[in-house]
């Protein structure tokens, strides 16, 4: 990924970029190695198919970041939810098992219900950005 390349659309330029970190309800430390590569395929398909890239992807066994691209179209709520229902519905069922010894419910839970989203800089810091801004000539 290089920080100057630019999406584009029939109208439009632009460069979004997001960091997702989702955590496991309880705050289990319930993710293992496999589970967080399996992770990684499941986020990757899924974000294809809404027209996404995933950039880069990691995990602990509680928790998971996510760094995406995006088009301006993407409702990010919509693709969140989705992203944390797909992957949830695959690691219950291909994990159950492992599972049943972090959540007791018959249908284990996955995902803590809230997450953070970040916006990521496309290679300029929030100062630099907010200099240049202010710094603009004032027309005459």
């Amino acid at each position: 990924m290089t920080t100057t390349r630019l999406k584009t659309r029939s109208n439009s330029a632009f460069r979004l970029i997001y960091h997702l970190v989702l955590v496991t309800k309880f705050r289990n430390e319930s993710l293992t190695n496999e589970m967080v590569d399996r992770l990684n395929e499941i986020f990757r398909e899924t974000l294809h198919k809404w027209d996404c890239e995933l950039v880069e992807f990691n995990g602990e066994s509680d928790h998971i970041h996510i760094l995406f691209e995006t088009i301006p179209s993407i409702e990010l709520s919509r693709l969140v939810n989705n992203l944390k229902t797909v992957s949830s519905r695959l690691m219950r069922k291909e994990y159950e098992q492992h599972l049943k010894q972090f959540y007791c419910s018959p249908k284990p839970m996955f995902w803590a219900s809230s997450y953070a989203l970040i916006t990521v800089g496309a290679g300029a810091t929030l100062d630099k950005l907010l200099k240049y801004v202010k710094n603009q000539e004032k027309p005459d």
